[in-house]
């Protein structure tokens, strides 16, 4: 036993899976980034739905601006769908633990489901989710040769166009489908990094102006 136990591996797949839309929300903060954005960012912040798997992404300068986020999210989503966030999944992370969060959790009764320390598999569908998003954004700045001071916009591109794809964990629907229960359209779609030109109205210009 001292000489070769180790860990069982985790069974992929076997999860329950959610019911019905904020029945179970992932999330995870990824940083810091050795580059600041543009914005002044080092963190994201990411909330997935267990049901639809639609991703929410959220940008902070510093982690303790976690609570003020959750609470932003919570509202909004809720508002939108009409249903309320029922069980929170996150790792042990101090923003997580705070007295604050845990009191925001009991105010609103929402249950709060913690990782066990060093097993990220138990948090898998938001460390899964972070890795793709930053796969996703790396491939973005090196094709087009961007800084890495543009990676806030490489991330919100990114989880703009994993909202509108499918995946295998939602049959016959992509997140975004599941979410708002319509048909949307990708027409409006364009290479990220490609060239644009913004328009300046009339009554803004004189009249040998671009």
């Amino acid at each position: 036993m001292k000489g070769k136990k180790h860990r069982r591996s985790f069974k992929v797949g076997k999860s329950r899976r959610a019911t019905e839309l904020l029945q179970l929300v992932h999330t995870d903060i990824v940083g810091p980034f050795e580059v600041v954005s543009l914005g002044g960012n080092r963190y994201f912040f990411t909330f997935i739905d267990d049901y639809s798997r639609k991703t929410w992404i959220y940008f902070l300068k510093e982690k303790s601006k976690a609570l003020e986020k959750f609470k932003e999210f919570k509202e909004m989503v809720e508002k939108q769908s009409g249903y309320h966030i029922k069980m929170f999944r996150s790792n042990r992370g101090g923003e997580y633990t705070s007295k604050a969060f845990n009191n925001f959790n009991k105010q609103y009764r929402i249950i709060h489901q913690l990782t066990v320390a060093y097993t990220p598999q138990q948090n898998g569908i938001a460390e899964r989710k972070n890795r793709t998003i930053l796969n996703m954004v790396r491939s973005m700045l090196k094709s087009k040769y961007l800084p890495k001071t543009y990676w806030t916009e490489a991330v919100d591109c990114a989880v703009y166009l994993l909202n509108r794809c499918p995946t295998k964990s939602v049959k016959f629907k992509t997140p975004l489908e599941m979410w708002r229960n319509i048909k949307l359209s990708v027409n409006h779609l364009k290479v990220f990094g490609c060239i644009v030109y913004a328009h300046i109205l009339e009554q803004k210009r004189k009249k040998l102006d671009d």
